[in-house]
């Protein structure tokens, strides 16, 4: 929609007043400050964003949005941790709950093979019987059956767990999962930096200063990641600055980011939901914020199967390069949460037409973001 040869016509029609300044600086592809940022999320009007974060994207990666031909498995939705946010998690025992054999893993793999993934993500709960063992016999498990596929392994918050059971430093716990053949780990887990925040909604997990140091440690072993920051619950635009921040500052420190991921918090099937949701100028304005304030990752992504296609659709005018993958209804995780995507799954013509509505060009990209095929 915005291209960068047209940044100052389309700026022209907008009254900057206070806020020229701050804006000069984005065009002239200067860092912003935290300050900047809230000043972005509290004052800038939603045009403006969507103009200056298409600028930023625009001298990021052209014209293009990346997708990938990927699946999901979920081992268990058994969890220790019982987050008040979270619509998935069930006690060991409870109906609904559910726990994959290493047999279930290799027969879900079977069922992709002629679909040519190149990724593979794993997330779920943290089983409180399951250690890093297990973890490492389920990515062989998946090696065996495709040796060349991407795998993208369970949250800080799993590596977090098994490590820690097995009395291991963080490194030498990423350094075994990954001779069994990890190959990156998922952003999950993050949700918000604020300490006080964060014992409100998930006091039992992870800390954050633990997130951040499970992160380091995988990019010291060569791996990278992605991260996350959930919002729209009981944070506010402060909380979300402060967690960005240190995010921005530990890539400063290691560049292991692949991306940035804004997740949605969504209200269905959870004792958080009272508090309802955000609505869709809120998604604009967190990923725009996101995009212009990350001078230091490459790509921000909307997750589609958590947002929905058409509001996807719509942030690829506010920042986002990247809108996942095919994923081919192996996600339970949202749709639980009431993603109105309750069996997500494109083809990559579907994904591609998407890209195209909004004057983008597809293109087909490996996990480390790699252009296979550009349509």
């Amino acid at each position: 929609m915005y291209q960068n040869t047209n940044t100052k016509q389309l700026l022209s029609d907008i009254n900057l007043g206070d806020i020229k300044p701050l804006v000069d600086k984005v065009l002239a592809g200067e860092r912003i400050s935290t300050d900047d940022a809230l000043v972005l999320f509290e004052q800038a009007e939603i045009g403006l964003l969507g103009i200056l974060s298409n600028h930023v994207a625009q001298k990021k990666n052209g014209d293009r949005v990346f997708f990938n031909r990927n699946f999901h498995i979920e081992p268990t939705n058994i969890c220790v941790h019982n987050c008040s946010f979270c619509s998935y998690r069930r006690e060991l025992g409870q109906e609904g709950s559910w726990e994959m054999s290493l047999n279930d893993i290799k027969n879900t793999v079977r069922k992709f093979k002629d679909k040519n993934p190149t990724e593979v993500h794993i997330t779920g709960g943290v089983h409180p019987e399951w250690d890093i063992n297990y973890y490492g016999k389920l990515i062989a498990t998946i090696k065996e059956e495709m040796p060349q596929i991407h795998v993208k392994a369970f949250s800080a918050v799993e590596l977090d767990y098994v490590i820690s059971k097995a009395n291991l430093p963080l490194r030498d716990g990423v350094k075994i999962l990954k001779g069994y053949g990890l190959d990156s780990i998922p952003g999950g887990g993050a949700e918000i930096s604020n300490q006080e925040i964060r014992k409100k909604i998930c006091g039992s997990k992870s800390s954050w200063p633990q997130w951040l140091r499970v992160h380091e440690a995988a990019h010291q072993e060569g791996l990278t990641s992605n991260a996350t920051m959930l919002y729209g619950h009981i944070e506010n635009y402060a909380h979300r600055v402060e967690h960005m921040h240190e995010i921005r500052l530990l890539q400063d420190k290691t560049g292991g980011f692949n991306c940035f991921i804004p997740l949605k918090f969504k209200s269905s099937n959870n004792r958080l939901g009272t508090v309802g949701e955000t609505n869709t100028l809120d998604d604009l304005r967190t990923y725009a914020v996101a995009r212009i304030f990350f001078d230091n990752i490459q790509h921000i992504k909307a997750y589609w199967p958590m947002l929905g296609k058409d509001n996807a659709r719509m942030l690829l005018d506010f920042g986002v390069d990247d809108i996942d993958g095919t994923i081919d209804e192996s996600t339970k995780i949202y749709s639980m949460a009431g993603s109105e995507e309750q069996n997500p799954n494109m083809t990559v013509d579907e994904v591609c037409r998407l890209i195209r509505s909004a004057n983008k060009k597809p293109a087909e990209r490996d996990s480390l973001y790699n252009t296979i095929f550009t349509y």
